[in-house]
Order: C-alpha cells, then structure tokens, then sequence
C-alpha cells in the first residue's frame, strides 16, 4: 500500500540578503533582480515552484526590496500602454500572481538563513514547506523542485538538495553524512555546517533547494548561533535526524550560483545556449570573442 505524506503547498523564498559578492550592482537593487536574459532570478524560482504544485509564495524580505514584490503585481500603465499598441501581454504572464498567493513578511536583521525561514513560521503553519534560494539557478527539466518533491511524495519526511563538491570548497557548505544510498536518494546521517576539507564526513553538499517539516521552526525558536555567528539552518535540520525521515537527493538539474560575478556569466550564456532565437548568435559571438 502506498503511504501518502501531506502535500507540499508552501515556499519560502529567503530574499533579505545584500547581494555583497555582486556591488555595486546590488547597491540598489535586489540581487534576485537581476536578469538571466528576460527574466530575473526571482521569476526562476517561482517558476520552479509553481511547476512543483506550489500555490503559495512566501517571499522573507528586507528594507530595499520592495521591487521584488512590484515586480509580480499588475502594471496598469504598462499593460494598458502596450495593448494600446497592440503589443501581446502573454509575455507577461508568469510575472502576475494570483491574489492571496504572494505572502510577504520582513526580516530585519540579517541574522542567517535559519533565521529568515524562521520568520515565515506563521505563515507556513504545520505544514510541511520549501524552501528556495533564487541564488542557486537549477537548469533542468523537470525543474529541481518538481523532481523533490516527487522523492518526497515516495520517502515522506525532510529532503536537501545536494551535489558533489570539489574537497577544498566543503568549507562553503553543509555537508552530509551518508547512510544508505538508493538510487538517487541517501540517507542524512548527519549534517555538518562548512567543515574543513580534512574532517568532512563526506563531498556531498546541500545546495539551495529544500522541503523541510513544520517542526524544524520549534528547533529554529531556540535562537542558536552557529557558523559565522549566525542561526543556520543546517544546525536546525541536523536536530531533526532520527526523529524524522531525512534524505539528500541528487537532481537531474545543473546548478548556477548567481550571488557569484562568474556564475552569473557562466548562467546567461548556459541558457541562452538553450534558447532556439538566442543560440546562434551567441555561438557566432564566442567564436569572434
């Protein structure tokens, strides 16, 4: 008989950060602004998620970054200007949403990543979520959500996104403990926030996807500090293993870290590379370049 878990509904979109590895670009803007292409990160994201069956939005936010919420509203100037010109509004399609589905609460101070999902913690409810970093742009079909949220559908419980990382870059991420491995799916064991190379538990890292149980906020109340001072996430999730079904899953998706100047690049020649109207010309420029 096959067991069925509640669905995951909710996503938290952790959006406060400064944006510091990309100023001064992000001196005014928001870093999930910026555009790969036509779109901003923020719109891959939360096409990823709708694609994964998620129906509401919870964007955690900060002073500055109004324009991300402006962004999904509906543009009456704009729209009534470009169908005066007999211009197609479908283009705009995936940045409208629906009412109710965009919630927005503030975090006002950057305290780490633990913390900004913590203040959703009223929003989400009991309720299991995920949690998207639009830093990390996962370029795969199906999207890398759908394809966890699938795991999730057969395994239940918490599940990371994770890849293998080069030894000497485990200091930038939250490692894992390996257990039994099948298929795609391992079993967490244990995770360790950016250790050294030398006392990694293994190369397998946790990158910006996550579905997490409603009881990790109960952790994540204590207000702990960790790596860098800060309240990580990772710390909180490790106290959920072995009291809840943990699992890292490797996803059929590549990953372009977009909060870096060269992962940035490396994503908007990727995806226009992908692109029927945009290929050819990008191939002819790089051969002249």
């Amino acid at each position: 008989m096959t067991q069925s878990f509640k669905p995951v509904r909710k996503a938290v979109f952790p959006v406060a950060g400064l944006g510091t590895r990309l100023l001064p670009a992000t001196k005014s803007m928001p870093k999930e602004m910026l555009t790969v292409i036509d779109r901003p990160l923020i719109q891959y994201a939360v096409d990823e998620a709708r694609e994964a069956g998620i129906d509401q939005l919870i964007m955690v936010t900060g002073r500055g970054k109004n324009s991300l919420v402006d962004y999904f509203d509906i543009s009456f100037e704009l729209e009534a200007t470009m169908r005066d010109k007999g211009k197609d509004l479908s283009v705009l399609d995936s940045s409208r949403v629906p009412y109710g589905e965009l919630i927005t609460v503030r975090q006002q101070q950057p305290l780490g990543l633990g913390h900004a999902v913590w203040c959703a913690r009223h929003v989400v409810g009991n309720e299991p979520f995920a949690v998207l970093l639009p830093d990390d742009l996962m370029a795969g079909t199906p999207g890398a959500l759908k394809q966890m949220v699938d795991a999730y559908n057969e395994v239940g419980g918490n599940i990371v996104c994770a890849e293998e990382v080069a030894p000497d870059k485990t200091g930038s991420y939250g490692i894992v403990t390996p257990g039994e491995s099948r298929g795609k799916l391992t079993e967490v064991r244990g995770l360790v926030e950016k250790p050294k190379p030398e006392v990694a538990p293994s190369r397998l890292g946790v990158i910006g996807r996550y579905i997490l149980q409603p009881e990790v906020m109960d952790v994540l109340d204590a207000q702990e500090t960790g790596a860098g001072g800060e309240i990580q996430l990772t710390d909180a999730m490790a106290r959920l293993i072995g009291t809840q079904p943990f699992h890292a899953v490797k996803v059929d998706a590549v990953r372009h870290d977009c909060g870096d100047r060269a992962g940035y690049v490396r994503a908007t020649i990727a995806l226009a590379l992908e692109r029927e109207d945009l290929r050819e010309v990008v191939r002819e420029a790089m051969k002249q370049g």
